[in-house]
């Protein structure tokens, strides 16, 4: 089991940068599929972006790719979402979870979820 504890969330302006972090507990951290989602207000949850267990692959949602990078520290038991040129519609609590399933972009496929971090962008 792995408890994932998101911050770096905030309220930035348009154009602006912000970098999440997700700090997982537990030694089998390197043994997970790591993902970012978000889910805005009236919305579902959608993924934004994953790596793979050595962090060699990832993977990003074409509304955020060329934009974001999703990173991993397993030294450390994180991974990371920096997330530049935000735009208002990137407003959304970001949540990470861990998956055991390789390159999955499948909510339903993540077990263990943080408690999410709001990241608002202004116009």
């Amino acid at each position: 089991q792995v408890q994932l504890v998101e911050s770096g969330g905030g309220l930035v302006q348009a154009g602006g940068s912000l970098r999440l972090s997700c700090a997982a507990s537990g030694r089998t951290f390197s043994t997970y599929t790591m993902g970012w989602f978000r889910q805005a207000p009236g919305k579902e949850r959608e993924f934004v972006a994953y790596a793979s267990r050595n962090g060699d692959t990832t993977h990003y949602a074409d509304s955020v790719k060329g934009r974001f990078t999703i990173s991993r520290d397993n030294a450390k038991n994180t991974v990371y979402l920096q997330m530049n040129s935000l735009k208002p519609e990137d407003t959304a609590v970001y949540y990470c979870a861990a998956s055991s399933l390789y390159y999955t972009r499948s909510t339903a496929s993540y077990a263990y979820w943080g408690q999410g971090t709001q990241v608002t962008g202004s116009s």
